[in-house]
């Protein structure tokens, strides 16, 4: 039986409305879709492979016809015209529960596409990270922009740069912040986006941010971002990454919609970075050496799951471990005394130990001699 009730049909309701958005109150900004195939017609028929190899082309033939759908996560939206009821299902949609508009930005992404981009999971929260109060506090806004995203919009701390000495809680911040917000983290390192061949550094910048907006809200952090944003004074050094670092800058200006989507890059000489990017981000955030005080409750933290107990007053720990950092004093100190003490056969570690694993320290920083006087 044919049905004339035109009133029904998501496009035409879309175009009844001034705005086509009375029905939801919400416009969708960005919708991203799995192939599913043909899910009502079981083994009958060989479910069809998508292949996109023009995103925009995609997007437009996806928009035509489904401008003024209401979307939702979890739920569906059938092909009507290559593929007539071949379904997509709905994996993100932001805001979620709202109508796509000729504004929407739709992108198809398979499941397997995102899993490839490694998500880190972490149990560390805000307060495992000692010290660093500064950084804690212009955090605040990376938090309260992932908690609610929509209300940000031009606003968006999209962009913020870590910086300072090794091992000072770059990484641990953003894997606390993660697990707080109990949102994901791509975490990786600025060397691993270079590839073998041309193009392929590009592409996977492109999937990162992609998988990141698939999850989002979610964090990305990009460790030792030097490494392939130097100034053009030493691009010579590190060979020709021009098309990571492009791709990296068009994603990062927000050419693309991440809504919900907050980039962290880390390093320990942002005066190295290219002007280009450096000025990308709106935030850099300082990371210090810990002070006496902060020393003192690093070593409580970690001398309290050591394997062996410490015979040592940790006030006076805190006061020849100054200069170190909280990596330092976890691996170079700590790690040190106590191995130092179970290859003697000892049941403690003692002031001997730490003295062998700072006079070690000392030689290889090259610190002035009377440091651990």
């Amino acid at each position: 039986m044919k049905h004339n009730n035109i009133t029904n049909d998501p496009i035409v309701s879309e175009k009844k409305t001034s705005a086509g958005l009375e029905d939801s109150g919400k416009e969708t900004k960005m919708v991203v879709l799995q192939s599913i195939g043909y899910p009502f017609l079981c083994n009958l028929v060989e479910n069809p492979k998508i292949e996109i190899f023009d995103n925009e082309l995609f997007e437009l033939y996806a928009r035509e016809q489904w401008v003024g759908y209401k979307v939702k996560e979890g739920s569906f939206l059938f092909d009507q015209k290559l593929l007539p009821d071949f379904a997509f299902k709905v994996i993100k949609a932001h805001p979620d529960d709202s109508r796509i508009t000729k504004n929407t930005s739709i992108l198809l992404m398979e499941v397997e596409e995102v899993r490839e981009i490694k998500k880190i999971e972490s149990n560390l929260k805000i307060t495992d990270v000692i010290g660093q109060e500064r950084a804690k506090t212009k955090c605040k806004i990376i938090t309260r922009y992932l908690q609610e995203p929509e209300s940000f919009q031009e606003w968006a701390p999209n962009n913020v740069l870590f910086h300072g000495t090794p091992g000072t809680g770059k990484t641990m911040l953003a894997k606390s912040l993660s697990n707080e917000l109990q949102v994901p983290l791509f975490l990786v390192k600025a060397t691993s986006l270079i590839g073998e061949h041309v193009g392929d550094g590009a592409r996977q910048i492109h999937e990162l941010f992609e998988a990141a907006v698939a999850c989002s809200p979610s964090v990305i952090f990009i460790d030792e971002i030097d490494a392939i944003g130097l100034d053009r004074r030493y691009q010579s050094l590190r060979g020709d990454v021009s098309e990571v670092v492009n791709a990296l800058l068009t994603e990062m200006d927000g050419i693309n919609p991440n809504l919900g989507v907050v980039t962290i890059g880390a390093t320990n000489n942002p005066q190295l970075l290219d002007y280009a990017l450096r000025s990308r981000f709106e935030e850099e955030i300082e990371f210090v050496l810990p002070d006496k005080n902060e020393r003192r409750q690093i070593l409580e933290m970690y001398v309290n799951s050591m394997p062996l107990p410490v015979d040592q007053d940790l006030g006076k720990l805190a006061h020849l471990s100054r200069g170190m950092s909280g990596r330092d004093i976890k691996d170079r100190l700590l790690k040190v005394a106590l191995h130092k003490a179970i290859s003697e056969d000892k049941d403690v570690v003692t002031m001997e130990d730490f003295h062998y694993a700072l006079k070690h320290y000392k030689k290889e920083t090259n610190e002035p001699k009377g440091m651990f006087a």
